[in-house]
C-alpha cells in the first residue's frame, strides 16, 4: 500500500489492481490523497452553472430494471411535450438566468425523430446564446437503430440543429455482466464509448457518467473508471466525469440497502485518484443528496452541478431534486463549506466568483 500511495503522492498514474486497493485505506487518508489532487488544480474553488434540466418524454421502449422514470406499471403517468412546450420551457429557464438547457429524456418510439432534433433547433432559434446540451449516447443508439442511421449521422444532425455538448448519461457501469441484469437492450459499454469517440473528433466535449451503489461490485467501478481514461488518453473530449449514486425507489432492482457515505465518499475520491486526464468530477448533488455533495468537496469532487431549476428522472427513484435549489441558497452551502462558488459555463470558462 505505501508504494501505492507513493505513486499517487508523486503523481504517477496507477492501474486496476492499484485503484481497487485504495478502497482498503481509511477515509480520511484517502481524502487527504484526492483533495491534494483538486487543490493542486483548483484550489478552493467549487464549480456550479446555472442550469434547467428538460425530461421532455418518459414514453420509453426500453426497460431499465433500475428506472422510476420511464412510463410502465411502476410510473403510469406518461406523456410527450410538444416541441413548443420544451422552447418555452426554455425560454423560461433563460429568463430565470439559466444559460443551459440539458435535455434528456426516454426512448420513445412514437415521438418521431425530428421531434427529437427539431426541439433543439427551436430553442437554438429561439436562445441563440443558450448552451444546449442535450442527447445521451443511449439517445443516440435508439435513434440510429429506429431509423437506420449511423451514429455519425445522428451526430451530424444534431450539430447543424444546434446542440453544443454531450451529457454522460446512459453509461449506467460498463461491466456487460451486470447491464445484461440492469439494462439488458440498451446501449452497451463499447457503443458509448464509440459515439463519444465520435463526438469527441467533431471538436465537441462531453461528460461520462457511472451509476454505483446497486448489483455492481468494486473491480467493475474501477473497470469503468479505466475505460473512460484510455478513450480519454485518445480523444481527450471528456469534460467531467459524474458517478451517479444509484436511487432505490419505484423500480425493479431489489436493491435492499444504500452505499454508506463512506463507500460514496471513496468513489469519488478513488474516481480524483484514477482519472488523472478528466479534468473535473462532479458530485452531482441530485443523487448523493446535497449534504454529502459538500463533504464530498474535500474528497477530489471540484463541480456541484447547478441550480437545476427542475429535474425528473432522479426525483421519480427518490432523489430530493425536483424543483432544485435557488441561486442564493447554492451559493451560501458551497460557502458555509468554506469553498468558493464559482459559475462557469457549460465548457467549464470561469464566468465569476461569488
Amino acid at each position: 500500500m505505501k508504494e501505492i500511495i507513493e505513486k499517487v503522492k508523486n503523481r504517477d498514474r496507477i492501474n486496476l489492481d492499484e485503484a481497487l486497493k485504495l478502497y482498503d485505506l481509511e477515509l480520511l487518508e484517502l481524502g487527504k490523497l484526492a483533495d491534494s489532487i483538486r487543490v493542486e488544480r483548483f484550489g478552493k474553488k467549487s464549480y456550479f452553472n446555472i442550469n434547467r434540466h428538460i425530461n421532455p418524454t418518459n414514453v420509453c421502449k426500453d426497460i431499465c430494471k433500475f428506472c422510476a422514470y420511464s412510463a410502465n406499471r411502476k410510473n403510469p403517468n406518461p406523456y410527450t411535450m410538444s416541441v413548443e412546450e420544451i422552447v418555452d420551457i426554455a425560454k423560461n429557464a433563460w429568463e430565470k438566468g439559466a444559460k443551459e438547457v440539458h435535455i434528456v429524456s426516454a426512448h420513445n418510439p412514437e415521438a418521431g425523430l425530428n421531434w427529437y432534433i427539431d426541439s433543439f433547433k427551436k430553442v437554438k432559434e429561439a436562445l441563440p446564446d443558450i448552451h444546449i446540451k442535450a442527447l445521451t449516447a443511449a439517445e443516440i443508439n435508439f435513434l440510429s437503430q429506429e431509423y437506420n442511421l449511423s451514429y455519425d449521422e445522428v451526430i451530424d444532425r444534431m450539430i447543424e440543429c444546434g446542440v453544443d455538448s454531450l451529457p454522460g448519461g446512459g453509461a449506467e457501469i460498463f461491466a456487460e455482466d451486470v447491464r445484461d441484469k440492469i439494462c439488458k437492450g440498451k446501449v452497451s459499454s463499447s457503443e458509448w464509448l464509440e459515439i463519444h469517440k465520435i463526438w469527441h473528433s467533431r471538436g465537441k466535449k462531453s461528460n461520462a457518467t457511472m451509476l454505483f451503489g446497486h448489483i455492481e461490485s468494486r473491480r467493475d467501478r474501477i473497470d469503468h473508471m479505466m475505460r473512460l481514461r484510455e478513450l480519454q488518453d485518445v480523444s481527450g473530449g471528456f469534460n467531467c466525469f459524474i458517478p451517479l449514486v444509484y436511487q432505490r425507489d419505484n423500480n425493479y432492482l431489489k436493491v435492499e440497502k444504500y452505499l454508506s457515505a463512506n463507500e460514496i465518499l471513496k468513489t469519488y475520491a478513488i474516481a480524483r485518484i484514477l482519472l488523472d486526464n478528466i479534468p473535473h468530477i462532479k458530485a452531482y448533488w441530485a443523487t448523493s443528496t446535497i449534504n454529502l455533495a459538500l463533504v464530498a468537496q474535500e474528497f477530489g469532487c471540484d463541480d456541484l452541478d447547478g441550480t437545476i431549476q427542475k429535474e425528473s428522472i432522479q426525483s421519480a427513484a427518490g432523489a430530493d431534486s425536483a424543483n432544485g435549489l435557488e441561486l442564493e441558497e447554492f451559493v451560501g452551502l458551497i460557502k458555509n463549506s468554506g469553498f468558493i462558488p464559482v459559475e462557469r459555463d457549460s465548457l467549464y470558462n470561469e464566468l465569476r466568483e461569488l
